[in-house]
């Protein structure tokens, strides 16, 4: 299919946002064979049917690259403690956090957790959302933890959307194991990555560095396990505190480190010279009513790639909407909107170790959004607004 008359925010080139106007693209066999202006469309290209887009933006398919979707229960409880006066560290400390969502997940069996995922995946869907990462980390027993990653490759087969698992064994400590954290690396967190690499279950393991999680030292072992296995790593750090998890992951080549509000000039200095993605979870920010930002400036300075995500979970950012992301990472952490598009394409993509989606040009797979929208910043500047026209998926109109 050819289209023709669009917006073209390509991400690509030296224009501001990679503007082409007045441009077209065209797909073949779910595959980007042209991207460029009307004046010079191929003359095979012409041959296909083609779609006049009238003026409409085009940007490539939105990918959300940090979420925790498959779980069970929620936790509007908490929402509602910490409005009268608990921390989020207090809660999770008294037996709420991530350990409450972890008793509902291993009570849901696996069609329920589909089930509850699938509506929260098709909110992203309808937003434009191509791509989506999906971890796992509620589980916390080998059986549990395998459960959550079958349902994430689950979604990939009935719903038009490129998945990407990561294994967050290293989430928090159930119950069983409290005190015990090297015991249950090497009884649970290990074996269960293991027995998820055998599977085909997973494509990057991620852990939480921080004071209620996990410390330095045990990141190092998780990690030295999946190097072992050739998994990528990725990894929640300097979210509540400093604890020097940034660093310890550019060590490894991370794909990204996620959170980052207490990450210092060192750690981005450290992420550019290794090419780790910064990714913002403004959601989390938002929700948990912090007040420290993360770094922006010296992510700027060190060339750090800044990827935005919804970081959807039932605790600390129940948010189903990429869109609204890309406004709190305007307003809260002033990036800008080119920034965060970028955010929410190329570089987020590049947090998932994915080169052939996020941005506009010949070779990359079809998947795009069209919008009623006559410039990309309209995508960041509204609240509680959907200007999707269509969305494309491996060349299909969805």
């Amino acid at each position: 299919m050819l289209l023709t008359h669009a917006n073209l925010a390509t991400l690509e080139g030296s224009e501001s946002y990679g503007l082409i106007p007045d441009g077209a693209v065209w797909m073949k066999g779910g595959r980007l064979q042209w991207v460029g202006s009307l004046a010079g469309i191929p003359k095979a290209a012409r041959q296909d049917e083609s779609l006049d887009l009238e003026g409409r933006l085009v940007t490539p398919g939105l990918v959300d690259c940090h979420t925790h979707i498959v779980h069970g229960g929620n936790r509007a409880a908490e929402f509602e403690a910490r409005l009268n006066g608990a921390s989020y560290e207090e809660i999770s400390r008294s037996g709420g956090g991530i350990i409450s969502t972890v008793s509902a997940t291993r009570a849901a069996s696996q069609e329920e957790l589909l089930g509850s995922a699938l509506t929260r995946v098709d909110a992203l869907i309808a937003e434009g959302v191509t791509t989506l990462e999906i971890k796992s980390g509620y589980g916390l027993d080998i059986e549990a933890e395998l459960k959550m990653l079958r349902v994430a490759r689950q979604v990939a087969s009935i719903r038009p959307v490129r998945i990407r698992t990561s294994f967050l064994g290293a989430h928090a400590l159930p119950h069983e194991y409290q005190g015990r954290q090297d015991a249950y690396l090497t009884d649970v967190c290990l074996p269960a990555m293991e027995a998820a690499k055998v599977e085909g279950l997973v494509d990057a393991v991620d852990g939480f560095c921080e004071t209620i999680a996990f410390a330095p030292e045990s990141i190092r072992i998780v990690f030295d396990k999946a190097q072992s296995l050739n998994l990528p790593v990725k990894l929640h750090a300097e979210q509540l505190s400093w604890l020097g998890g940034a660093q310890l992951a550019a060590e490894y080549s991370a794909l990204s480190c996620d959170h980052l509000e207490h990450a210092t000039r060192e750690d981005a200095e450290a992420m550019g010279r290794q090419g780790s993605v910064a990714v913002l979870l403004p959601g989390a920010f938002y929700f948990l009513r912090e007040t420290k930002l993360p770094p922006i400036a010296a992510f700027r300075v060190h060339g750090v790639p800044m990827a935005i995500a919804t970081d959807c979970n039932p605790g600390s950012s129940p948010m189903t909407s990429l869109l609204s992301a890309m406004n709190m990472a305007c307003v809260l952490f002033r990036l800008t909107p080119e920034e965060v598009l970028r955010g929410v394409t190329r570089n987020g993509a590049m947090a998932l170790g994915l080169e052939d989606v996020g941005r506009m040009r010949a070779g990359q797979a079809a998947d795009f959004a069209v919008w009623d929208a006559e410039h990309p910043a309209e995508l960041s500047s509204r609240i509680g607004f959907n200007p999707l026209y269509k969305r494309i998926y491996s060349g299909e109109i969805t």
